[in-house]
């Protein structure tokens, strides 16, 4: 999972876009209704994540709201080209109360994949022209993460969908995102605050053909392509921010996650003898600006050995 703190990134189910079923972006829109992120927040994290809507989260790059100024200029070259809702509204994964009720979303999710050509046969989803059942692995390292996606893949049996999860070792998971052999597995990337040449290997298209890239999602775009040279290219600080939320709006829109979690702060305990500036970093704690309080350290080590009360 993204780290304590960490600036900004996507964690997401991924799509391999290069399986058939998952190359309509309804289909992929469809799907994210599944994952009841409130639900789990509630029963599973004690309330403690913040729900992922940006590749770039937690920082001043996210893209939000609608593009306007430079960003909107940016994207205005490519109008026609990119889904139309990436000018009238600012993109949010589905959200529910936590009860685990999700019954309209499930709706919502059934018309856009009726749209999309798949229909009911038997109480399963299968292609409108082919029969082919909707069916697809979900590939983990981790056996944790089962507890998040066992109810992710209950929800997409109640769409006719069947998932199967497949934890494997660390080696073995490795070689298969390494050769693409996967249908959709959890996703993970950082980001810094300063973006740059890496974004040509996370979503660039030669990377989507590059066995080992960061392009795991196989994402091949002619509007991501130049709107990453635009953004590796920025001449100034407000330039990036403007190219970097162009870049994730159209990354948003492309419904290439489910987008998962994350912590928007950092988790800390120390001893009472630690002080602080008053102005501290934006993304970090710091440590190389704390100091010893040496009244505050006396008072802590009187008290050690102390039982709380």
């Amino acid at each position: 999972m993204i780290p304590n703190g960490l600036p900004s990134g996507m964690q997401g189910f991924g799509y391999n876009l290069r399986r058939p079923i998952f190359q309509d972006p309804r289909v992929r829109e469809a799907l994210a209704y599944a994952f009841d992120f409130e639900w789990s927040n509630k029963n599973l994290f004690y309330g403690a994540y913040q729900r992922t809507r940006s590749y770039f989260d937690n920082s001043e790059l996210a893209a939000t709201g609608v593009p306007q100024g430079e960003e909107l200029k940016i994207l205005e070259k490519f109008r026609g080209q990119i889904p139309d809702d990436v000018f009238t509204r600012e993109y949010d994964p589905p959200k529910y109360d936590g009860s685990g009720n999700i019954r309209d979303g499930l709706r919502k999710a059934l018309k856009l994949l009726m749209a999309a050509g798949w229909t009911f046969k038997d109480e399963k989803l299968v292609n409108a022209a082919t029969g082919q059942p909707f069916s697809f692995e979900i590939l983990l390292d981790n056996p944790q993460f089962e507890r998040i996606v066992l109810p992710f893949v209950d929800n997409l049996k109640r769409m006719g969908i069947t998932a199967r999860v497949r934890t494997v070792d660390p080696a073995q998971y490795e070689r298969r995102m390494d050769t693409f052999d996967y249908d959709m597995a959890v996703v993970l990337f950082p980001e810094s605050l300063s973006p740059g040449n890496e974004q040509r290997e996370y979503w660039g298209s030669a990377a989507a053909d590059q066995q080992g890239s960061r392009n795991v999602l196989g994402i091949k775009s002619n509007v991501i392509d130049q709107l990453i040279e635009e953004l590796i290219q920025a001449p100034d600080r407000a330039s990036l921010i403007a190219h970097t939320r162009a870049l994730d709006r159209v990354l948003q829109y492309g419904y290439y996650v489910i987008p998962n979690f994350h912590l928007a702060a950092w988790r800390v305990a120390y001893w009472d003898k630690f002080r602080r500036p008053a102005i501290t970093p934006k993304y970090g704690i710091g440590l190389d600006t704390w100091w010893v309080d040496p009244g505050a350290e006396k008072t802590v080590e009187a008290k050690k050995g102390e039982v709380a009360k």
